[in-house]
């Protein structure tokens, strides 16, 4: 059902780019992380952490610990509103609730962020809302 996960976060001066990477694993565990610095708007170094899981086992598992770990109501409800036109699916997380292995879907604000390709055909915003709201009502 999913054809890749592109994740993203920010490590800013004040966090540890080695906590953050843990949250990350603990969201994706297979998940191979890139580190590349950026600067700021205030000339702060900032790091990025970022990569692509697209192991269908690998994906399947995070699907499943999603269902298991949020409000599957709100998951649902919010659906539309997070899935663009060609089918990706875009969730953020809380990354010190990821620090403590719990799937905390933030809408706003610091976060690791997920690009969920939906393998959908055609790849359309319609068929992938539906697929994705099949599995998580037969849940």
């Amino acid at each position: 059902m999913i054809h890749n996960i592109k994740f993203r976060a920010f490590v800013y001066e004040n966090e540890s780019v080695d906590e953050i990477s843990q949250a990350i694993l603990n969201l994706l565990p297979e998940a191979e992380i890139e580190a590349e610095e950026a600067e700021g708007l205030m000339e702060d170094k900032i790091i990025i952490l970022s990569g692509t899981v697209s192991k269908k086992r690998y994906t399947k598992t995070f699907f499943n610990k999603l269902l298991e770990s949020v409000d599957l109501e709100k998951l649902n409800n919010d659906l539309e509103r997070k899935m663009d036109e060609k089918g990706n699916w875009f969730l953020r997380f809380d990354k010190s609730d990821a620090l403590d292995e719990k799937f905390t879907i933030l809408d706003k604000g610091d976060a690791i962020h997920l690009k969920i390709k939906i393998a959908a055909f055609p790849a359309k915003k319609q068929i992938a809302v539906d697929k994705v709201r099949e599995a998580i009502l037969s849940d």
